[in-house]
């Protein structure tokens, strides 16, 4: 199964999917999806479109020279089958992509390493020259805090007045038991029977 990359974005294009466009001098063009096919039918340069890897190569977000990405292009000459050197191959292939993701994440970890500080020093400065941003601040806590009071009452009322309604149904069975209506059944020949 043979895994090509779209031309425009240079995401992955597995078998049966993506489109593939063949141009006069007979040079295939694959895209993964029909967004990167417009693009390319509109010239629209990738190194420009943040959302590619050319973009981002280009701008320094991603490895771009290394010796572990030679590995991965694509050679044109045949090599007569050998076992042996389909096995060391593929042992090669997986040590190399190992390699490779190393090397992204410590390239990455470097490239992020002045962030928390310069970060911290932004808001350092915004809070020196906007401090009545903090005053803000208190005064919402202030009023979370009284919003939580007049929950709390409100909560102790409601339980109040829940108790006392409990008394007066409470209070409303017993009479109801005490006073037993006597109903007349017209089946029964007029027979009393109490409920």
């Amino acid at each position: 199964m043979r895994v090509y990359s779209c031309h425009f974005c240079s995401s992955p294009v597995y078998p049966s999917h993506g489109i593939m466009f063949v141009r006069n001098d007979a040079k295939e063009f694959r895209f993964c999806r029909s967004k990167c096919h417009k693009n390319f039918k509109q010239r629209r340069n990738p190194r420009k479109l943040r959302w590619t890897k050319a973009f981002r190569k280009a701008a320094g977000k991603e490895l771009a020279v290394d010796s572990t990405l030679a590995f991965a292009q694509r050679r044109n000459v045949p090599v007569r089958y050998n076992r042996e050197l389909v096995a060391t191959t593929l042992r090669a292939m997986a040590r190399v992509e190992e390699i490779r993701l190393k090397r992204e994440r410590a390239f990455y970890k470097n490239r992020m390493r002045g962030n928390k500080e310069r970060d911290f020093l932004r808001d350092k400065r915004l809070v020196e020259s906007n401090p009545e941003l903090l005053n803000i601040r208190t005064v919402e806590l202030q009023r979370a805090e009284a919003k939580q009071a007049e929950a709390a009452e409100g909560e102790e009322s409601e339980e109040m007045d829940v108790d006392s309604e409990m008394e007066s149904e409470v209070e409303e069975e017993e009479e109801a038991q005490k006073q037993k209506v006597l109903l007349t059944n017209k089946r029964r020949n007029g027979k009393k029977i109490a409920f």
